[in-house]
Protein backbone atom coordinates (compact mmCIF):
# COMPACT_ATOMS: atom_id res chain seq x y z
CA UNK A 1 0.00 0.00 0.00
CA UNK A 2 2.78 2.03 1.02
CA UNK A 3 4.12 1.78 -2.48
CA UNK A 4 1.08 1.72 -4.39
CA UNK A 5 0.79 5.42 -2.82
CA UNK A 6 4.09 6.57 -3.31
CA UNK A 7 3.04 5.48 -7.23
CA UNK A 8 -0.03 7.40 -7.44
CA UNK A 9 2.13 10.08 -5.94
CA UNK A 10 4.75 10.42 -8.33
CA UNK A 11 1.86 9.67 -11.09
CA UNK A 12 0.00 13.37 -10.08
CA UNK A 13 3.52 14.80 -9.67
CA UNK A 14 3.73 14.22 -13.46
CA UNK A 15 0.23 14.53 -14.72
CA UNK A 16 0.19 18.38 -12.75
CA UNK A 17 4.05 18.84 -14.94
CA UNK A 18 2.61 17.60 -18.01
CA UNK A 19 -0.32 19.77 -18.09
CA UNK A 20 0.99 23.06 -16.67
CA UNK A 21 3.83 22.66 -19.43
CA UNK A 22 0.94 21.66 -22.81
CA UNK A 23 -2.05 23.53 -21.34
CA UNK A 24 -5.74 22.21 -21.63
CA UNK A 25 -6.39 19.49 -24.22
CA UNK A 26 -10.16 19.78 -25.54
CA UNK A 27 -12.51 17.11 -26.14
CA UNK A 28 -13.41 16.82 -29.83
CA UNK A 29 -16.03 14.16 -29.49
CA UNK A 30 -19.61 15.31 -30.52
CA UNK A 31 -23.31 14.11 -29.43
CA UNK A 32 -24.17 11.32 -26.61
CA UNK A 33 -20.37 10.71 -26.78
CA UNK A 34 -19.38 14.05 -25.57
CA UNK A 35 -22.34 13.82 -22.82
CA UNK A 36 -20.89 10.32 -21.40
CA UNK A 37 -17.05 12.43 -21.22
CA UNK A 38 -18.60 15.10 -19.46
CA UNK A 39 -20.20 13.03 -16.91
CA UNK A 40 -16.94 10.37 -16.04
CA UNK A 41 -14.56 13.71 -16.18
CA UNK A 42 -16.79 15.36 -14.00
CA UNK A 43 -17.09 12.48 -11.23
CA UNK A 44 -13.69 11.38 -11.75
CA UNK A 45 -12.63 15.04 -10.72
CA UNK A 46 -14.43 15.22 -7.92
CA UNK A 47 -13.71 12.06 -6.82
CA UNK A 48 -9.62 12.80 -7.41
CA UNK A 49 -10.02 15.75 -4.83
CA UNK A 50 -11.23 13.12 -2.28
CA UNK A 51 -8.46 10.25 -2.77
CA UNK A 52 -5.53 12.59 -1.37
CA UNK A 53 -7.03 12.77 2.06
CA UNK A 54 -8.54 9.80 2.22
CA UNK A 55 -5.31 7.87 1.20
CA UNK A 56 -3.07 10.06 3.37
CA UNK A 57 -5.19 9.29 6.56
CA UNK A 58 -5.76 5.55 5.68
CA UNK A 59 -2.28 4.81 4.98
CA UNK A 60 -1.16 6.59 8.31
CA UNK A 61 -3.79 4.71 10.51
CA UNK A 62 -2.60 1.40 8.79
CA UNK A 63 1.27 2.64 9.40
CA UNK A 64 0.43 3.23 13.28
CA UNK A 65 -1.26 0.28 13.88
CA UNK A 66 -4.82 1.37 14.11
CA UNK A 67 -6.03 -1.06 11.88
CA UNK A 68 -9.69 -1.03 12.94
CA UNK A 69 -9.85 2.59 12.23
CA UNK A 70 -7.76 1.86 9.15
CA UNK A 71 -10.24 -0.72 7.98
CA UNK A 72 -13.24 1.64 8.44
CA UNK A 73 -11.45 4.04 6.81
CA UNK A 74 -10.04 1.84 4.19
CA UNK A 75 -13.65 0.38 3.07
CA UNK A 76 -14.52 3.86 1.53
CA UNK A 77 -10.69 4.67 -0.10
CA UNK A 78 -10.22 1.47 -2.01
CA UNK A 79 -13.25 2.14 -4.17
CA UNK A 80 -13.40 5.77 -4.56
CA UNK A 81 -9.27 5.14 -5.49
CA UNK A 82 -10.13 2.61 -7.72
CA UNK A 83 -13.07 4.72 -9.41
CA UNK A 84 -10.42 7.31 -9.88
CA UNK A 85 -7.72 4.92 -12.03
CA UNK A 86 -10.81 3.53 -13.90
CA UNK A 87 -12.06 6.66 -15.03
CA UNK A 88 -8.95 8.46 -15.43
CA UNK A 89 -7.63 5.84 -18.41
CA UNK A 90 -11.27 5.84 -19.88
CA UNK A 91 -10.70 9.71 -19.73
CA UNK A 92 -7.27 9.29 -21.10
CA UNK A 93 -8.97 7.27 -23.70
CA UNK A 94 -11.93 9.41 -24.68
CA UNK A 95 -9.08 12.57 -25.10
CA UNK A 96 -6.05 11.03 -26.78
CA UNK A 97 -6.50 7.78 -28.46
CA UNK A 98 -10.67 8.08 -29.73
CA UNK A 99 -10.80 11.97 -29.98
CA UNK A 100 -12.70 12.74 -33.04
Amino acid sequence: MVTAFGVSVLFVISYLIYHFEVGLVRFRGEGLLRVVYFVILGSHTIMAMMVPPLAIVTLVRGVRGQFDRHKELARWTLPIWLYVNITGILVYLLVYQLNL
